[in-house]
């Protein structure tokens, strides 16, 4: 799906994704969970304005699954939720 966003505003919270990725070790030394959370924003700006960045989480979640699940839970992807949902779905037409 393609945004309808500018292209400028694309680049530039792209570029503020990275900026908060980068700065999160930096944070992440100061007392406190702060890292986490600015690495998470960062994420979820990155992936927001980024098709190279979601083929490479998708990538990341293929190849390491559980990391992908606390992932998907911490920026609350629809897409995590539906794939849960169905294999619940399946779950419970097994048994």
């Amino acid at each position: 799906m393609q945004s309808t966003r500018h292209p400028m505003l694309r680049l530039t919270l792209f570029s503020i994704g990275v900026v908060l990725v980068l700065a999160a070790p930096i944070v992440g030394a100061i007392p406190g969970p702060g890292g986490i959370f600015v690495f998470a924003a960062g994420l979820a700006l990155l992936l927001q304005n980024s098709l190279w960045a979601k083929k490479r989480f998708v990538q990341a979640k293929r190849r390491w699954p559980k990391v992908g699940h606390y992932a998907d839970m911490g920026l609350r992807r629809q897409s995590a939720a539906r794939r849960r949902a169905r294999d619940r779905a399946i779950t419970v037409a097994r048994d």
